[in-house]
């Protein structure tokens, strides 16, 4: 156990050496680094910058669906042969249903039928599908289609895992480096921001739906009246006192766009040039071919941002959204198209802010707590084991610089728990070398040689040490499996510490105390 080879010896010390090399950058500028250098990101406790909690506003998804269903079945009704005539056709969201009356009680089948062929099939678990709508008919001539329960879940957890991802892509459109978006409970998701200086820009990209469709106008709809027609909504325009009648058949769906840039046009004013894919470039070429003359409006989150006349065909694919933009607006347009549009509404429900002078107060804590707590620890260990707990303290900063080189190479994020995960760790990393000096003092009280006292110190605190130390990480894994954010983060950075500090009690101290007693031949051991 007191020998080692050669290669293991270089093995050992390269492995120190690869440690302080890796763990180096982090005492460095971000901009003098190589591209391959890596660094311990800091957390928002510590960088400063903004926390968001967002809720997905489910309810705004079934008023789109049956808004869906009521279009459908004014649609059917009218294109059915003979006609189908019908009174108190409505969507009631709080009961989730949509219902209509026919007037022939005989008809009623026909637009039951209308309606079942609209419905979308869901999971419905255990691999089997259901379609997300229930169809009943009465016999005075009542049509009623009722959103399902399972088909409420299914579209709520896949409009929460789509939210997640587009909320990921619109942070990453931003430029915002190192941020942490996570799913939280079942409709909510949580973005931590560091570093972020500007939330309120942020807040309102991540917060809007951005939903752009292309709509024709009615026409011949009255704009002064209190309703509008049946098939058309009146919406606002870009500015306050526009309005405009628009149909609700959706022409074109934004969701078909590849690309939206940011741009100027002949006059140097700001628009956003975007581009179709096949799809969107077909129905944009219909389109734009069977209406020349006629206004088509582009519509963003129920707003109509622009209505310009075709004045002929577009089949490029290709089109541009003007307004009143300005340099900001036109990026920020750009980057929710790109993202894409959320499925539902997100709203606010919890916001804080770090500002930088906050982090930098933790930051100077931290590094206090951890200077404090490894100098207490460093004396308690020099006075009571000696030149053994000196070369403790040794092992414990090759331990430290590790560690550090470890968690820059995950690319981890430091936070407040994780400097109080490290100071825990420098505590917890002298129980093996106390366990392996209280050894080798118990087998010199029995009489034992120097080289058999530490051979019996080593090998037999060895197996205790194993054993606690994979509790440790037990614990250590329930903790990351089963908490969020900084839970994780203490999680990881305690389980890293571990890992390193058994190996550098057995092996490091281990090499340390060979060497020594290889150069000293002493007769008495100093413990």
């Amino acid at each position: 156990m007191m020998y080692f080879a050669r290669w293991k010896v270089f093995a050992i010390i390269g492995v120190c050496l690869l440690g302080i090399l890796v763990s180096l950058p982090n005492l460095m500028p971000r901009s003098m680094l190589p591209d391959w250098a890596r660094q311990i990101s800091l957390g928002l406790d510590l960088r400063g910058g903004s926390y968001l909690l967002l809720e997905v506003d489910t309810s705004a998804m079934v008023r789109e669906r049956l808004e869906a269903l009521v279009d459908t079945a004014r649609r059917g009704a009218a294109a059915a042969n003979p006609r189908i005539l019908y009174t108190g056709l409505n969507a009631t969201p709080a009961e989730r249903r949509v219902s209509v009356r026919v007037s022939d009680p005989a008809r009623a089948e026909d637009m039951a039928r209308i309606l079942r062929e609209a419905a979308i099939v869901v999971p419905a678990g255990a691999g089997s599908q259901q379609p997300d709508i229930e169809v009943t008919t009465a016999p005075d001539g009542l049509v009623s289609a009722t959103l399902t329960e399972v088909a409420l879940r299914a579209k709520a957890g896949n409009a929460v895992e789509q939210s997640l991802e587009i909320v990921r892509r619109r942070v990453d459109e931003t430029g915002v480096a190192e941020a942490l978006i996570a799913r939280q409970g079942t409709n909510r998701i949580l973005v931590q921001l560091p570093g972020v200086e500007d939330p309120a820009r942020i807040k309102d990209l991540l917060g809007r739906t951005a939903r752009m469709t292309f709509h024709l106008l009615d026409e011949a709809a009255n704009l002064q009246a209190p309703t509008p027609p049946p098939g058309t909504m009146f919406l606002p325009g870009d500015r306050f006192q526009d309005r405009y009648a628009v149909r609700r058949r959706v022409e074109v769906d934004g969701a078909n766009l590849t690309d939206a840039r940011a741009g100027q046009d002949q006059n140097g004013q700001w628009v956003v040039n975007f581009t179709f894919d096949s799809i969107g470039t077909r129905r944009f070429a219909d389109v734009t071919r069977q209406n020349v003359g006629r206004p088509f409006a582009i519509v963003l989150d129920e707003r109509v941002i622009t209505a310009p006349n075709i004045r002929e065909p577009i089949t490029g694919g290709r089109g541009q959204i003007s307004g009143s933009f300005d340099v900001r607006g036109a990026n920020d347009l750009s980057v929710l198209l790109r993202a894409g549009a959320l499925p539902a509404p997100l709203t606010v429900v919890e916001e804080r802010t770090v500002g930088p002078e906050l982090g930098a107060d933790a930051i100077r804590a931290g590094i206090i707590s951890l200077a404090v707590g490894a100098s207490f620890v460093f004396l308690y260990m020099g006075f009571a084991y000696g030149f053994f707990g000196w070369l403790a303290n040794i092992a414990l900063l090759a331990n430290l610089v590790i560690m550090i080189g470890v968690l820059s190479v995950m690319g981890a994020t430091l936070t407040l728990p994780g400097i109080a995960g490290i100071v825990l760790t420098l505590g917890t990393a002298l129980d093996a070398n106390i366990l392996i000096n209280e050894r080798i003092r118990e087998e010199v009280r029995n009489g034992r040689t120097p080289i058999s006292s530490l051979e019996l110190g080593f090998t037999k605190a060895s197996g205790t040490i194993m054993d606690s130390n994979l509790t440790n990480l037990i614990a250590m894994a329930c903790l990351y499996g089963f908490g969020s954010g900084p839970i994780k983060g203490f999680a990881v950075t305690v389980a890293v510490g571990t890992v390193v500090q058994m190996w550098t009690a057995t092996v490091v101290v281990r090499l340390m105390v060979a060497t020594w007693y290889r150069r000293r031949r002493p007769q008495t051991l100093p413990v």
